[in-house]
């Protein structure tokens, strides 16, 4: 069954196919530095929330996707579509597919699990994908000082930013997601920039 949530100026239509609506994407959403006329790249889009939300912070942004599920992909051209914003959504596996480059941002939320890892959270929460080599795709698809910025467990904190330093990738702005001030985090968002310069900038916990 199909349902609808008002994103700002746009509409997200998501379905069985998609994760449901997320206090972490909306993060992200809100978290990753977006300037006019950016090319945003969504490693594993699911069905375009990510694009949604930059596209309402810069109307201007020319929007990429790619999502190996193809329903998802489906669903993601069409809520681009159905809410008037040209992009491309690509069908396929992130490690393995030709993707666009010279991006100025790339963004995910990818599954937070490692296999094996005992706390793997259900189907479709386990990646596929190892962190590595998705710091290593986002690095390949960024121009020099592109950004990433992804939200991803707290507790994988230590290898998030070891993926990315090893693959070029700086990290330069880091915030911790927290439902009420007395509770743990329950995400962690990170923003790197490609070739940049050491020097972290830790932001005050984000609490709704």
């Amino acid at each position: 069954m199909e349902k609808m949530e008002q994103l700002g100026p746009y509409i997200y239509r998501w379905n069985e196919v998609c994760f449901p609506l997320g206090a972490d994407s909306l993060a992200l959403g809100e978290f990753c530095t977006l300037r006019e006329r950016d090319r945003v790249l969504d490693l594993g889009c699911g069905g375009g929330l990510l694009l949604l939300l930059c596209a309402g912070r810069q109307a201007g942004s020319a929007l990429f996707g790619v999502e190996i599920d193809p329903a998802a992909a489906a669903l993601a051209r069409e809520n681009l579509e159905q809410n008037g914003l040209r992009g491309e959504i690509l069908t396929g596996d992130l490690r393995t597919a030709p993707l666009p480059e010279n991006m100025d941002l790339a963004v995910s939320n990818p599954p937070w699990y490692a296999k094996g890892s005992g706390a793997e959270g259900g189907p479709g929460r386990v990646e596929e994908c190892a962190l590595l080599e998705l710091c290593r795709r986002a690095a390949g698809v960024l121009r020099p000082k592109g950004r990433f910025a992804l939200v991803h467990a707290p507790e994988r904190l230590v290898d998030l930013l070891a993926g990315l330093q090893e693959t070029g990738l700086e990290p330069k702005r880091l915030q911790l997601c927290r439902g009420r001030g007395d509770r743990p985090p329950y995400a962690v968002l990170v923003e790197a920039v490609k070739g940049g310069r050491p020097g972290l900038d830790i932001l005050p916990d984000r609490i709704p």
